[in-house]
């Protein structure tokens, strides 16, 4: 199966004080034993920016840019960058429309857009229930506990 990783992921992923970090280091590991093909998209790339180098006073990492470049580094060589194909865009039109989407969950939208258009019908992350409306689409939303405690 082919697998988006989420933001959400990536940020917890590289902070290895996190308390979900060996989770997600755990199901990353199940997943790539399956078979599994884990990938991001630019706009994940986009989004890890903003975190890793937000102060921490305002829910960021407050990294410099050196730092974050490294982590992002690291980021891509891990898991491959699908395009920002010309495609995206018509598909999230239709899916912000079809599902009445609005304020910060646009940017869900995106992801899954991408992931339809790339051919990717899951994602990991750990906010499944924002993505369960996509459910019609082919789109299934797998937690990292969910995985590890299946295995």
């Amino acid at each position: 199966m082919n697998y988006l990783v989420d933001t959400n992921i990536l940020l917890r992923l590289v902070d290895r004080n996190h308390p979900q970090h060996p989770i997600i280091r755990k199901a990353i590991r199940i997943l790539r034993s399956q078979g599994d093909n884990l990938y991001i998209t630019p706009q994940n790339c986009a989004e890890f920016w903003n975190v890793a180098t937000r102060p921490s006073n305002k829910n960021g990492f407050g990294l410099d840019l050196e730092k974050t470049a490294k982590l992002l580094q690291f980021i891509e060589r891990i898991f491959p960058v699908v395009s920002d194909a010309k495609d995206i865009y018509p598909e999230w039109k239709r899916l912000v429309k079809d599902f009445q989407v609005m304020g910060v969950q646009v940017h869900d939208a995106r992801l899954v857009a991408a992931m339809k258009i790339h051919s990717i019908t899951h994602i990991l992350t750990f906010n499944v229930g924002d993505f369960e409306r996509y459910r019609a689409e082919g789109i299934e939303a797998v937690s990292p506990q969910d995985l590890v405690n299946i295995n």
